[in-house]
């Protein structure tokens, strides 16, 4: 079968060459790399010289260019997610990253500095969990695609059949794709999260898996990648799909979450939740309705549910959205406002069944797809519910997972799993896996994203809201603030050098890393510690007279909150910004 990558394999180093050596049985290929003219060819093992270094590995993700030359990552330790269609799914846990270089002889300090800095880069987009192959299915594509696609697809490579929006090594095996021969060495890996379980209720047994797919097209970090690029990219797009397995028939389950498509930024600024700012000179309707063709191409219907809410800073964004579809007026496109923090204040959370039975009608009509243990279809998914809140993790998770229970109770009835009546609520067994997988869905999806687990998590695992949970929120949402502010510049520029956002050129003149800040930037924290540290001494050390004392931390006092204020009206100057690429090519 061509659709497969080596699944075992060993990399060989010398001096000269990398030689990584196909395993499989029956199998002579060995991929060679000219560790000086980088060039790429493909031999046979009696090749090897019997003096280089071997180890084993499972995959190369690719190759990509720093400061120092080029480098190979290699997946180094992976682990068992679960099997479905007699296919094994893989996470990979650990990488390594190899220099084509023998020696950095040939760097300046700076270029040493700059160099360190790229790596660093790269090590922490591999540091974050969620990346995931198989070297015999294509994870990209949900069953609905792959059951309708030509023999000339079923007999290309994972790399060439694979959807574009979901490798996230895509750029990394450039030199690969461009060698079809080599294409099997070449291994797509997708980000986001899959869980699988067996399961059974009455007496029959089931396999349930729930996949993301984060979409490496304007992917980026919370506050620095918003809204749509001019290409009608959304910010933080995942498709989502639940998948059923029984008696050999297979039913599946699409959902799709996404920045509000229309031009808008939220640069942070040091403020608790920086204002929204949609543009005011963009052709918001151009990148509109480029991101909604694509979905009506890719999806069918769209019933959109925005859960952003409707007043204060988030009530603009909600009326762009909704003034935008009703000026484009396809009736391809539905659109569902529900302002999710009235409708549930007070921990009243039952009041969701509100937006479940608005679009009960709508769920029907779009259905879901089945196919039959003999593969015929029998029905396909005509649209998904494309949901969205201001970051597209933790109200719009809690709503996917309602929207996927009330589709996986029609699957499993129709399957013949669930008795005529029975409730998927009451199957306490499976509830329990069903809700902490969606929890654990969610808070891949946040990490990834926002920096930290989701938040609202406690309604998805228990069905309640919690005064524990809200603690929880209180505390993630501490973290999300300090890394918004002060780490995600560094993210952002990552993400941005791991996909080929930006390109390592040594031959730049200056360096973007060496972007030099105003020293007042540097001295104004200073000065504001120094004079909140010597408000509280005087505090301590009380003098003579209490007017003395009260005169110090007056002067200490007004310094350190007036610091305070202007660093706040110049946030945006104190914040970790990225250095490698704006890619808000419209903001």
């Amino acid at each position: 079968m061509a659709a497969t990558t080596y699944e075992r394999l060993k990399l060989h180093i010398t001096t000269e060459k990398f030689y990584v050596e196909a395993c499989d049985d029956g199998v002579d290929d060995v991929l060679i790399i000219d560790r000086v003219s980088t060039e790429v060819t493909l031999s046979v093992k009696k090749d090897i010289p019997p003096s280089a270094v071997t180890r084993p590995i499972f995959g190369i993700l690719g190759t990509i260019h720093l400061v120092a030359g080029n480098y190979l990552i290699v997946i180094t330790k992976k682990i068992k997610i679960g099997e479905f269609f007699n296919h094994v799914i893989w996470k990979a846990t650990d990488f390594d990253i190899l220099s084509y270089k023998k020696t950095m002889l040939h760097l300046t300090d700076i270029q040493l500095q700059d160099n360190k800095t790229f790596l660093a880069m790269i090590n922490h987009v591999l540091s974050v969990d969620g990346f995931y192959f198989s070297t015999t299915y294509d994870l990209t594509h949900t069953l609905q695609r792959l059951s309708n696609t030509s023999p000339e697809f079923q007999e290309m490579s994972l790399l060439e059949r694979a959807d574009q929006r979901f490798v996230w090594n895509c750029h990394l095996l450039r030199e690969l794709s461009a060698q079809p021969e080599v294409h099997r060495f070449a291994l797509p890996v997708i980000h986001g999260f899959i869980t699988m379980h067996s399961c059974s209720i009455n007496g029959k047994y089931f396999d349930w898996i729930l996949i993301s797919r984060r979409s490496c097209f304007r992917a980026g970090v919370r506050y620095y990648v918003r809204g749509i690029d001019s290409e009608g990219h959304a910010a933080n797009f995942v498709e989502t799909e639940q998948i059923v397995h029984y008696n050999g028939s297979k039913a599946s389950f699409v959902q799709t979450r996404g920045s509000i498509p229309v031009f808008w930024s939220q640069r942070p600024n040091l403020k608790y939740k920086p204002r929204p700012q949609i543009n005011k000179v963009a052709n918001h309707m151009d990148g509109f309705q480029r991101h909604f063709d694509s979905q009506l191409i890719i999806y069918g219907k769209q019933v959109i549910i925005n859960l952003v809410n409707q007043k204060g800073s988030e009530k603009p964004l909600e009326q762009a959205f909704a003034t935008m579809v009703s000026s484009l007026g396809n009736g391809m496109i539905r659109y569902i406002a529900f302002d999710f923090h009235k409708e549930c204040k007070n921990m009243r959370w039952d009041r969701l069944s509100i937006l479940l039975d608005r679009v009960a009608e709508m769920q029907d009509e779009l259905s879901y797809f089945l196919v039959d243990s003999t593969g015929k279809v029998v029905t396909n998914q005509e649209g998904v519910f494309r949901s969205n809140c201001m970051d597209c993790l933790d109200r719009t998770n809690v709503i996917q997972s309602l929207l996927a229970r009330r589709s996986l109770q029609a699957q499993l009835q129709r399957l013949g799993v669930l008795h005529v009546g029975q409730k998927l609520e009451e199957q306490d067994e499976f509830e329990k896996i069903y809700k902490n997988a969606w929890a654990d869905n969610a808070n891949a999806c946040a990490k990834q994203y926002a920096g930290t687990g989701a938040l609202k998590t406690d309604f998805t695992r228990t069905g309640k809201r919690t005064q524990l949970g809200l603690v929880k929120d209180g505390w993630n949402s501490l973290i999300r603030y300090y890394k918004n502010n002060f780490s995600d510049g560094f993210r952002q520029d990552a993400i941005d050098l791991f996909l080929g956002n930006y390109s390592v050129d040594e031959l730049e003149s200056h360096s973007p890393l060496s972007v030099a800040r105003d020293l007042k930037f540097l001295a104004l924290p200073i000065i504001m510690v120094v004079a909140f540290s010597m408000c509280i001494i005087c505090l301590l050390m009380a003098g003579d007279t209490w007017t003395e004392t009260l005169a110090y931390v007056l002067f200490w006092g007004v310094a350190s909150v007036g610091t305070f204020f202007i660093i706040l009206y110049n946030g945006k100057d104190f914040v970790d910004a990225p250095r490698l690429v704006q890619k808000e090519k419209i903001d």
